[in-house]
């Protein structure tokens, strides 16, 4: 790490020991969600009520719900029938993660697009996971999702620091502070948000390659497709052994391309692009 990245890494990590760090607040939308499904005499009426008083978040929704992975005979038009075809459950985990796209945005055009590009490959990652979670009883497909849409929010402050204080670097350069520092503040957001803990630990174990835990969890899920999203291309990570990585067993993928599962791979390659615009 050059000189210049191991000074902001110390200012940042200062900041956030000093509790000074500014943290984003969960989005209005994604609070009323939570709100309407802590609540236990609360219906999809309820959800749907919240829901639709965002039409943005309404219309994703709507789009989801007609994508291959949940179509049905009927062309969905409406979000009534959206979130009967998606359930109670699924779609707050949804609408909660969706909500969370208007923070991804910057005034200066360099961390802007940096943002833009991070939501994307959350969406990626979110809608591989939704698919995998559905080979694991115990876990959610809903909560999948919302892991792979949370698993890079620590890197919301990251940027915004660097933008607020005119920090001129080099993209390098931030993909090193990224990885350095995205994991630690995405777990003091998601603490300060108060997800549950099997959530809240995915911005930091989805990137520890050398984890091992008794039975597959939403952060192997957020991990395997996460390197499963950079196949063929040239990041970094592509340069790991695979098979050194235990969490490709627990969820059940073959790390090798030669021995893909074709319909299970068929599948999550229409799941990357399932919750992109």
């Amino acid at each position: 790490m050059s000189e210049l990245a191991s000074k902001i890494v110390e200012a940042i990590t200062k900041a956030i020991d000093d509790d000074r760090l500014i943290l984003p607040s969960l989005p209005e939308v994604a609070l009323n969600v939570r709100e309407v499904t802590e609540q236990e005499d609360s219906g999809i009426g309820d959800l749907i009520d919240v829901v639709e008083k965002d039409a943005a978040l309404s219309a994703r929704i709507i789009k989801v719900s007609n994508s291959p992975l949940f179509r049905g005979n009927n062309e969905i038009s409406n979000l009534n029938m959206a979130v009967s075809r998606l359930g109670m459950s699924y779609t707050s985990s949804l609408a909660m993660g969706l909500a969370m796209q208007q923070m991804f945005q910057a005034t200066s055009d360099m961390i802007d697009k940096r943002m833009r590009e991070i939501w994307e490959k959350s969406t990626e990652v979110a809608g591989m996971c939704t698919v995998l979670a559905r080979q694991h009883k115990h876990l959610q497909p809903g909560q999948a999702t919302l892991a792979g849409l949370i698993h890079s929010i620590g890197a919301l402050p990251v940027l915004k620091f660097v933008e607020d204080n005119d920090i001129q670097i080099n993209s390098v350069i931030l993909d090193n502070l990224l990885d350095e520092l995205q994991p630690l503040v995405g777990d003091k957001i998601l603490t300060k948000w108060s997800f549950p803990a099997e959530l809240a630990i995915v911005p930091k174990e989805c990137t520890n390659f050398t984890r091992t835990v008794a039975q597959v969890d939403y952060a192997d899920l957020v991990m395997v497709s996460l390197l499963q999203s950079y196949n063929g291309t040239d990041h970094h990570y592509t340069e790991m052994d695979y098979h050194q990585v235990s969490a490709f067993e627990r969820v059940g993928i073959n790390p090798d391309p030669e021995h893909e599962d074709e319909d299970l791979n068929a599948e999550m390659e229409a799941a990357m692009a399932l919750l992109s615009m």
